[in-house]
């Protein structure tokens, strides 16, 4: 039977009842000794309680007649402290450490005394854990044995390890594994926790993953293992599209970018597609992506940047009359933001450069350069912040208007209205707008 005493020569210095006890002190009766012992704990009066709740744990009493729900558990976890406080009262390192492994001597005790029906194992490991964790300055490999506690609490039941200290105790087992260089260990609890992980220990797994695999393309090849046996894992998917990216393997990031598209077509997932074709000059690609794009956006800020933006890729691709319509839905939309009206000027400038395309400027299709500046003012008039921009595209425009010679050839008068259409060539028919004369 395991006797509860910290040496021979430590004995006699502590108490002259430190010796094994089986049988209460004094002859009392087993109800008397445990009511002086739990009365003086709960007062913390540690040297009578001592003394009267060794016999307990050599007896190992389930029942005490007279005593109500008496757990012998419970008592074990007291005397635990006793012995702990006692530690903390001496000044003596040899004297600390001795209540300190006469404590430890208590838990291994309990489990060789109960079995998982009378004690909650997970429980007992993770306290024995903090108790190492707590005392590791006079426990020799304190912080170790502390580690294999909680490793063993965590194969018990590693939801619950998870949840406590909101994920400290993992944390503190992951930074163990990084040190000691134990990837596999690592990897494996991160897999187990991670699906079950708060925000804050979330982080924690991010950094510790980045912490194991330093280059990118070793990471690129443990992601692509995992993702095989997950296929459809958009967070494998996602870091494996970013690490592509970062490498310069823009064919792989797309085939990446196309994987979290087709399982979750989000705005952003849609966004980042559009992005890629626009870069590679796949403007008819990009288009389609935008065009789902604003299927599904309600947000009126992004809804307008997005119509505006498909009205110069429109533009771009020479489709001038397309690009207009989706220019006036973002007025619509916004009629006080500049952008757009820059947008409808820059499509009629972009009529006269395609109207006179191999052939030389008249000035009858300089009068389309009056309804540039009106748009430009407009967008002056609704938004003052593109001010300055307007203001030097002005400048570029007013040397090309027609002059005051073409104005006086023909009959045009400064303030009067100015039909933009066919009756000034049959190219600029679609316009069919009405301006004022500069």
């Amino acid at each position: 039977m395991k006797k509860y005493i910290i040496s021979i020569a430590l004995i006699f210095a502590i108490s002259s009842q430190a010796y094994s006890q089986s049988e209460p002190p004094y002859g009392m009766s087993e109800i008397q000794a445990y009511s002086i012992f739990y009365e003086n704990y709960r007062t913390g009066d540690y040297d009578m309680a001592l003394m009267f709740g060794k016999w307990m744990l050599e007896k190992k009493p389930r029942t005490i007649q007279g005593v109500n729900r008496f757990s012998l558990p419970r008592q074990f976890e007291r005397m635990i402290n006793v012995y702990a406080e006692f530690s903390k009262q001496q000044d003596d390192p040899s004297m600390r450490s001795a209540y300190i492994d006469t404590a430890l001597a208590i838990f291994d005790d309990a489990f060789e005394t109960f079995d998982e029906e009378e004690i909650d194992h997970y429980t007992w490991h993770f306290r024995r854990g903090r108790f190492l964790q707590e005392h590791q300055g006079i426990i020799r490999g304190g912080m170790d044995k502390a580690y294999e506690d909680y490793r063993k609490a965590f194969e018990i039941d590693p939801e619950r390890l998870t949840q406590s200290g909101d994920g400290y105790y993992i944390q503190l087992m992951l930074n163990n594994y990084v040190s000691k260089g134990d990837r596999e260990a690592a990897l494996e609890m991160i897999e187990i926790v991670e699906p079950m992980a708060g925000p804050q220990l979330a982080q924690v797994i991010d950094e510790v993953r980045d912490g194991l695999f330093t280059d990118p393309e070793e990471r690129i090849e443990f992601l692509e293992a995992r993702l095989a046996d997950n296929p459809e894992d958009m967070a494998l998917i996602t870091e494996l599209a970013a690490l592509f990216e970062n490498l310069g393997q823009r064919d792989k990031a797309i085939e990446y970018a196309q994987k979290i598209y087709e399982i979750e077509p989000s705005f952003e997932n849609i966004r980042r597609l559009a992005d890629y074709a626009k870069a590679d000059g796949q403007n008819q690609l990009a288009l389609r992506y935008l065009n789902e794009a604003l299927d599904i956006v309600d947000n009126p800020e992004v809804r307008k940047n997005l119509l505006v933006e498909v009205s110069e890729i429109h533009q771009n691709e020479g489709d001038l009359q397309t690009a207009r319509r989706y220019a006036r839905q973002a007025i619509q939309l916004d009629s006080s933001w500049g952008q757009p009206y820059i947008r409808m000027s820059s499509i009629y400038a972009a009529a006269i450069r395609q109207c006179t395309s191999g052939r030389q400027i008249e000035r009858d299709d300089r009068t389309v350069y009056w309804l540039v500046i009106e748009y430009l003012e407009r967008a002056k008039q609704n938004d003052p912040a593109v001010a300055s921009t307007v203001n030097r595209r002005i400048q570029s425009y007013e040397p090309v208007m027609p002059s005051a010679e073409d104005k006086f050839f023909r009959g045009w008068e400064t303030g009067d209205s100015f039909h933009i259409g066919a009756d000034v060539d049959q190219c600029y028919a679609w316009i069919d707008e009405t301006t004022t004369v500069r």
